[in-house]
């Protein structure tokens, strides 16, 4: 091209930008002064170097790029390493499965500590009789909207006798397998009960915050730090909650127990995620997944041996003592080492790795070991998340994926509202564990579906399999119910109030179990889709995404229901542009993790469907891609081109 002539003339124009669209500094200026051809100096500079004598200047070891090698490490270091086949790497996967269930116990522990029992005043004569001072308790037996379920509405003195709740001393029936609990251990009930919701605020933004924080930390320190300082305080803080002597110390302490669990939680996701093979990620993340639920139904069972809720506080944080030993047990994720070019700490891992698996060196066909030793001397390269602001697609990917996480978990408590009757008038059951059991079954089923279908259709087809079937469930749910009851209140139209319940709880299950699977889906894409210098990072949002979805629940019934309906057509929105956006995602089934940023660029979209043998693909694969960046040299060569010479070399008129 007439472009290309020019700049060759003209002595280049600007240097080309490297891969990952930085532009090369004075280390291109060396390699182009090292590609010239060998002769005499220029004659303007004869000048110069008699009087001067020019210095070679040798370019820093770290101005050259990395070994390809080094940087595979699913192609390359993980084969000879021996994948999930040595016995170090399968005993690491199973220290990363066992606190699954203490974090199960810790995520479900609000639904006993601070359920909302029964209550009525004591009488003068002692007898605690109901006797017409009964306060009311709360006819919405609602269940758990999500791994965090709902305190139910702000109780209104029955009749609208505000006297009722002139009460000195209060007695309880609670539901959940104790004698005591939060609620009944400081009265928080009548005016007092706005403080169930601020504890539970507190360990859900605590949640969110740690993600956010922890994650960031990860990428800059590595997952093993972050694991064992979470360990350390989780033990503290969380101990230090049985201990409360009054509800604002509770929250408190509640919302530091959460920064740290969420600390633990994204540091195990991102070491199981790191230690396996492409095609072993996605079960060995179920397997987690299957254990925090079995935390989840055996969590009624310890609330009943417990009785107290400061005991069972205290059996919910004593487990994590065990986790101390990953101190001596536990090593640093070998990938994150390699993809920030810690090699030093790499090379000694590496021989820790062959020493566990009783492996031979030998065997290092690729020259793994070899290439580390040149490359020892290379100085870390750590990376920030918010170094994906200047991506092309990244960061487009994982805001996609927020979102679908956001609206997953949100509407997900629209369901189960819906479900349980949202205008607190009657539960599906009467009976606190048909309810605690229903929603766990259905996420439960969600989770088990999700291994076939996933394994079928992939990440991208999974997730936007389950975002339809949201998306059908929540619209016909508002529309076609209200359909229903219109015609429902016409004498002969033959239907009744019963057949819209049931298709609201046949819509309701439907919209549980697909909201489920896409916000756990959705936090499982983002881990495999986000490279691995800053994985902790994009973990961190994805994560703090799902917590703001669940936040959506106690707001919402700290308001007593108000503006539920707009509520679930808000979220019903974002479904049908998730689905549209899901089609913009790559799919990651059996890929690589992509290591670094570039790596990460060049997860493109791919067609949903495969062609068919002999058709034209209508999208064009990474190696056809063609560099059109010269394109942006043009303003800096148009001082060469004649005025009268348009940008492809003819003439203008």
């Amino acid at each position: 091209m007439a472009i290309d002539r020019r700049r060759e003339a003209g002595g280049g124009g600007r240097p080309l930008p490297e891969e990952n669209g930085s532009v090369p500094g004075a280390a291109g200026g060396i390699a182009a002064a090292a590609a010239a051809p060998p002769g005499p100096p220029p004659a303007n500079a004869a000048g110069v170097g008699a009087e001067i004598q020019a210095v070679p200047v040798v370019p820093p070891p770290a101005a050259a790029a990395c070994s390809p090698l080094l940087l595979d490490y699913d192609g390359s270091v993980l084969p000879f390493l021996g994948g999930l086949g040595g016995g170090y790497q399968r005993t690491l996967v199973l220290l990363t499965w066992v606190p699954a269930l203490f974090i199960g116990f810790s995520k479900f522990s609000d639904s006993f500590l601070l359920d909302q029992p029964d209550f009525w005043c004591r009488q003068a004569d002692g007898q605690g009789n109901w006797s017409g001072s009964l306060a009311p308790g709360h006819a919405n037996r609602s269940g758990n909207s999500s791994i965090f379920p709902p305190t139910p509405g702000l109780p209104t003195p029955a009749g609208g006798n505000a006297s009722e709740c002139d009460c000195h001393e209060w007695h309880y029936r609670i539901r959940a397998g104790l004698v005591q609990n939060v609620v009944s251990k400081w009265d928080l009930v009548c005016d007092s009960a706005w403080k169930v919701h601020i504890a539970k605020f507190s360990l859900l933004v605590g949640l969110i915050f740690g993600h956010l924080i922890t994650g960031c930390i990860a990428d800059w320190v590595g997952r093993r730090p972050v694991l064992l300082f979470s360990v350390i305080f989780i033990l503290i803080f969380g101990l230090t909650v049985a201990l409360s002597v009054n509800v604002t110390m509770f929250s408190t302490l509640r919302f530091f127990e959460g920064f740290c669990l969420a600390g633990i939680v994204l540091s195990l996701y991102a070491l199981r995620i790191e230690l396996c093979p492409p095609g072993h990620r996605f079960m060995i993340t179920m397997v987690a997944s299957f254990i925090e639920m079995a935390g989840q139904f055996l969590m009624p069972g310890l609330a009943a041996l417990c009785r107290d809720w400061q005991v069972l506080q205290a059996v919910i944080i004593c487990p994590f003592l065990l986790m101390l030993l990953y101190w001596v047990i536990f090593p640093e994720s070998l990938r994150w080492l390699m993809a920030t070019q810690q090699f030093e700490a790499s090379k000694e891992l590496i021989l820790q790795f062959t020493h566990k698996n009783r492996m031979n060196t030998e065997s290092d066909i690729k020259g793994v070991v070899p290439e580390l030793e040149k490359e020892i001397t290379r100085r870390p390269k750590k990376v920030c998340i918010v170094k994906v602001v200047g991506t092309r697609n990244l960061w487009k990917n994982i805001v996609v994926l927020c979102v679908n996480s956001l609206t997953g978990y949100g509407i997900h408590h629209c369901f189960a509202k819906s479900m349980m009757g949202h205008e607190a008038k009657m539960a599906i059951t009467h009976n606190f564990y048909a309810d605690y059991y229903t929603m766990a079954g259905i996420a439960l089923a969600s989770c088990l579906a999700m291994c076939p279908v996933v394994g079928f259709l992939g990440r991208r087809g999974g997730l936007l399999l389950f975002m339809i079937l949201t998306a059908l469930a929540s619209l016909l749910q508002l529309g076609l119910l209200n359909l229903i009851g219109k015609y429902s209140q016409l004498p002969d139209s033959g239907m009744s109030d019963s057949v819209k319940d049931k298709f609201s709880t046949a819509f309701s299950i439907v919209g549980m179990f697909s909201s489920h699977a896409v916000g756990s889906l959705s936090v499982f894409f983002c881990a495999e889709i986000t490279p691995t210098v800053i994985r902790g990072g994009g973990l961190g949002l994805v994560l703090a995404s799902a917590g703001f979805g669940r936040l959506t629940a106690p707001i919402m019934e700290l308001h007593n229901q108000k503006g539920y309906f707009l509520h679930h057509v808000i979220f019903a929105c974002c479904t049908l542009l998730c689905i549209i956006c899901i089609l913009l995602l790559p799919e990651s089934k059996n890929q690589n993790l992509p290591e670094n940023i570039p790596d990460g660029e060049h997860y493109t979209r791919q067609p949903l469907l495969p062609h068919k043998k002999g058709e034209q693909p209508l999208l064009l694969t990474n190696s056809e891609l063609k560099d059109y960046s010269g394109l942006h040299d043009s303003a800096a060569v148009s001082d060469g081109i004649s005025e009268n010479t348009t940008a492809n070399g003819m003439k203008s008129m």
